[in-house]
């Protein structure tokens, strides 16, 4: 399954592997794909892994997922 989520707040590419790193580690999650240009994030990942989810490892790691 893939989900994507819009991340706002993000400004460098420390930023991106904050998030690469919080989405990761989210239980049935396979991959994360970040982009700071598209201020987004591709997640591919199990079936059993809502967007909330993965919205609230954006908002643990400090920046929003709307």
């Amino acid at each position: 399954m893939k989900t994507i989520l819009n991340v706002e707040g993000m400004s460098c590419e420390h930023c991106v592997k904050h998030v690469t790193e919080a989405l990761k580690g989210v239980a049935g999650v396979k991959s994360a794909k970040v982009s700071l240009k598209k201020k987004n994030a591709e997640v591919k990942h199990d079936d059993g892994v809502s967007p909330d989810t993965l919205k609230a490892a954006v908002i643990e790691a400090g920046y929003s997922a709307p």
